[in-house]
């Protein structure tokens, strides 16, 4: 893919949501972090549900502490691995509050020593809290981004290099939003709603589906 196709795919998916966000339900940048580390393996549907519950409880480091990893586990107990996950989020509140001051780190190397972080909850935190360019690769965006030979790869890591090194600079802070919305609603791992794409004529998909199409198999 050359990359006057590569602007015009960013400007078009700008153009059908031009203020993007993730679609966790957070205040804080705390609250953020938790709702990403509880998003691993489950919907975020199914973790707005649960920090519904447990933020109005507790949304701060010292405030979980003191409720307690069982209590903890009770108000999250309907997203999977749950208890693992409270588990890391008693922990990772520990070291907020002993090496951060109770306060989310701005450095990738600093969130990733925190239990339960690694390299794709630390780019959400960076990028949607702290309005950071990175772009985080979780299932939907390494999808599409190798159906549409956007910026193919075989691991996570290739594709998040390859989406930072040719994703121009003005649409890098919320290309990660824009292709995950996309991959979520439109180009699904199923079967893609090619028929209602926005991108479809720039797509390089070789099984692109018309309207009307039956999805390959």
């Amino acid at each position: 893919m050359n990359a006057d196709k590569r602007r015009a795919i960013f400007e078009r998916l700008r153009a059908e949501k031009p203020a993007p966000t993730t679609e966790l339900h957070y205040d804080t940048p705390f609250e953020l972090l938790v709702a990403v580390v509880l998003s691993a393996q489950a919907t975020d549907i199914g973790v707005n549900k649960a920090t519904a519950r447990l933020f109005p409880r507790a949304n701060t480091p010292e405030a979980i502490l003191a409720l307690g990893e069982e209590a903890l586990r009770d108000s999250i107990k309907t997203i999977g691995l749950y208890r693992a996950k409270a588990a890391n989020v008693i922990k990772l509140c520990g070291m907020l509050v002993e090496h951060h001051g109770g306060e989310v780190p701005r450095s990738r190397e600093a969130l990733e020593a925190l239990p339960g972080v690694g390299r794709k909850t630390a780019n959400v935190v960076l990028n949607t809290a702290f309005g950071e360019p990175t772009i985080a690769v979780d299932t939907h965006i390494f999808r599409v981004s190798n159906r549409t030979r956007l910026a193919a790869g075989k691991t996570v890591r290739e594709v998040e290099d390859r989406l930072v090194r040719l994703t121009p600079s003005e649409f890098r802070k919320d290309a990660h939003h824009w292709l995950i919305l996309h991959g979520r609603y439109v180009c699904k791992a199923r079967k893609p709603e090619c028929g209602n794409c926005c991108i479809a004529d720039l797509c390089e998909y070789p099984q692109k589906l018309r309207p009307g199409s039956v999805s390959p198999t």
